[in-house]
């Protein structure tokens, strides 16, 4: 059983409860003030056991801090926004079937947890920059983090006189890792070390050139080896320019860059590192601050993927095929490993975008917070529940849950203050995660589940490579619905940083009307992205225009590079038949026949991913991007066939004829293949091995 719980303060919603009870089948009181006045019905509900929905975010805290207080609270509790994706706009009257379907989603039970990824920080805090800067910095965070400055020159006024933390400096070859493991990698040049000096100041005096700046470090460019400074340090030692560099190796747990350039120029760096470009000055130096001085502990994050190997199209036999993940990544999580034939991702880099799942042609990479069952649930139910409260030509807006979420909820409160429209009646907003975590199976079952478009909110924090990559996904999409005969455009990538360009975007979709299947599919998500693909196009098809102006000749939709169906093209005049672009291919595309020297294709498996192209030596194949709308797709058809070669010795047939005699060829001059040796090429391998050791003139192992 459900409880939802809604309320309109100061009635600035025009809510329809009847009209909302009928949707989700049950009675829905309207309240005004639950939050203050009404918090009795509130409180009778948490105590009754069953789950309960509140349709109020923003009093989140409030209603927290009530149930804590409550006797016998044990219902467990929701939140659901309805204000400012709804309620708040200009068309608001018309919004009871979304507001219906936001409760409806709400209502679902929580996806199964995921694995964990753990990190551990003891507070080993890297400074690197200008000492000056650098000890500022230090004197902040001294009191909870164990600081380790790493000097990159003496700035402004250099060093204090007083040395409070370990100095290092050099020449950084290389910084890597995570919260928790970080490793530096740096070669100590200079003349002094360091460790030794005492910051006594006189080498600083003694050098004529003025080399040595107060980081206590020699500027080489400056020095002419006058060697005043060495014997002005004698007692301490810390100067000797015949010391040979020394590499160097330390751990830490936090990194803070005040250089002007990151030592790590990623989008999405990794957890533990932060570039503070300025140093204290960077208006985000108090909220970085505050920040380290909070990871000090154990933390926990979502393992946000699943790989299965057996699906990965990444490689074979040291040849790469697809490497669309690994180009992608922003994090850097992923990585190729082409001996094992396999991509290989780092748990500990992963921020959870989603992005390599959604260019992932097989499924091997699955998005698991949550996992596409999951969302497909959640899609259904949110259409599903539209429809029956009466609403037409839904719009899904996905978007992320930090700047995604927060525009939407800005839009809202422009529209409540007569500056913007804000979401229209038709616009269902759904959070992600990341904007760029799901794709073309999720997007097609979508309109298959009866949405007119699905419209994805990209708000300027996403990496470029994923806006690109959401581009080429949705164009794949459109492609297939185009050459389906469904009139319109049925995919949008929304690209809005502020409210008034959102909401111009948002007004833009409800007038146009793309068209869709009549009847909406119910059938069920699955964990494996290219099963939905096939249910979503079976639904797809059946109901295709296109499908019904060409019953007869099959229909073969041209699709963007990259996507993930095809076929393959083969050179019959180069083909050789040495079926290497078999054992190549991941997906079981292309089969042999073991009765026939035969290429078979079975279109339906194919995944594009190029490995039977980069594999063949003949260069005899071209990977043909497209959708086939036929029986055929699932049957195996006839690619090539060639005559076998027939031993010279028994007539046993084995290989083909242009395979041998092309090996022939390639043989014919070489020294080690003259007279019999290039004779029993010819034959079988039994045969071969027979000629072998009965020729009277060949030496044998057992005469040696």
């Amino acid at each position: 059983m459900t409880t939802t719980l809604i309320c309109d303060c100061n009635k600035t919603m025009p809510l329809e409860p009847k009209t909302l009870g009928a949707a989700l089948a049950e009675t829905l009181p309207l309240h005004s003030t639950l939050c203050r006045r009404e918090a009795p019905a509130f409180q009778r509900a948490i105590q009754s056991g069953d789950e309960v929905i509140v349709a109020c975010t923003q009093e989140k805290r409030l209603f927290g801090e009530l149930a804590q207080q409550t006797p016998g609270a044990e219902s467990p509790i929701r939140f659901v926004n309805i204000r400012e994706t709804g309620g708040w706009s200009r068309d608001a009257a018309s919004a009871s079937p979304k507001i219906a379907a936001l409760l409806a989603q709400a209502r679902l039970p929580e996806p199964e947890p995921v694995g964990i990824v753990s990190y551990k920080s003891q507070g080993r805090l890297l400074v690197v920059g200008a000492l000056d800067e650098a000890e500022r910095v230090a004197a902040l965070l001294a009191d909870t983090l164990e600081v380790t400055i790493f000097s990159r020159g003496p700035g402004s006024a250099g060093g204090a006189q007083e040395r409070r933390w370990p100095v290092v400096a050099g020449r950084i070859d290389a910084l890597a890792g995570w919260l928790g493991a970080f490793q530096l990698r740096w070669t100590r040049d200079n003349a002094i070390d360091l460790d030794l000096c005492t910051r006594c100041n006189a080498c600083v005096a003694a050098c004529p050139e003025q080399a040595i700046g107060l980081d206590y470090q020699i500027d080489n460019a400056k020095c002419q080896s006058h060697r005043d400074c060495e014997r002005a340090c004698t007692v301490a030692g810390a100067i000797d320019f015949g010391r040979p560099a020394e590499a160097l190796e330390a751990g830490f747990d936090l990194v803070l860059d005040l250089g002007e350039a990151p030592l790590i120029d990623w989008h999405a760096p990794p957890q533990g590192y932060f570039h503070l470009r300025g140093g204290l000055t960077n208006a985000q130096a108090p909220a970085t601050l505050l920040q380290l001085r909070e990871l000090v502990g154990e933390f926990e994050k979502p393992k946000f993927f699943d790989y299965r190997q057996k699906l990965c199209a990444h490689s074979r036999n040291e040849q790469v095929g697809c490497n669309a993940c690994i180009e992608v990544c922003s994090a850097h999580a992923v990585s190729s490993d082409k001996e094992r034939q396999r991509i290989v991702v780092n748990p500990n880099l992963c921020v959870g975008c989603g992005a390599c799942t959604t260019v992932c042609p097989t499924g091997a990479l699955a998005y698991a917070y949550p996992h596409a069952p999951d969302q497909g649930t959640k899609l259904r139910t949110l259409l599903a529940t539209y429809a029956v409260a009466g609403g037409r030509d839904a719009v899904l807006l996905l978007h992320g849950r930090e700047g995604g979420q927060a525009l939407i909820e800005q839009l809202g409160r422009e529209a409540r203050l007569g500056r913007a429209q804000g979401v229209p009646a038709q616009v269902i907003p759904v959070g992600l995660w990341h904007a760029a975590s799901t794709g073309i199976d999720l997007w097609l079952s979508a309109v298959a589940f009866g949405a007119s478009q699905v419209a994805v909110l990209a708000t300027g924090e996403e990496a470029p490579a994923y806006i690109e990559a959401l581009r080429e996904q949705m164009a794949i999409a459109q492609a297939v619905l185009a050459g389906l005969g469904y009139a319109g455009t049925h995919f949008r990538l929304i690209e809005a940083s502020r409210p008034a360009a959102l909401d111009s975007a948002l007004a833009e979709l409800p007038r146009v009307h793309p068209q869709r299947p009549a009847v909406p599919a119910r059938f069920a998500v699955g964990a494996e992205k290219r099963s939905t693909l096939e249910l979503a196009l079976d639904h797809l098809v059946d109901a295709a225009p296109a499908m019904k102006a060409a019953r007869e000749a099959p229909l073969a939709i041209a699709l963007p590079a990259a996507s993930p169906y095809g076929a393959i093209e083969v050179d019959k005049s180069k083909c050789t038949m040495c079926l290497a672009c078999v054992s190549a291919c991941p997906a079981s595309a292309l089969q042999d026949n073991p009765n026939a020297p035969q290429l078979r294709f079975v279109e339906k498996n194919c995944v594009q991913c190029g490995l039977c192209a980069s594999t063949c030596p003949e260069d005899a194949i071209s990977l043909v991007p497209r959708l086939l709308v036929a029986p055929e797709r699932s049957q195996p058809v006839l690619l090539n066939e060639a005559k076998p070669w027939r031993c010279i010795r028994c007539d046993k047939p084995f290989g083909t004829e242009k395979a041998i005699e092309a090996m022939l060829g390639k043989l014919a001059g070489h020294a080690m293949f003259q007279g019999e040796a290039l004779e029993r090429l010819k034959m079988c391998s039994d045969c071969r091995v027979i000629d072998l050791y009965s020729a009277s003139n060949e030496m044998k192992i057992t005469q040696l």
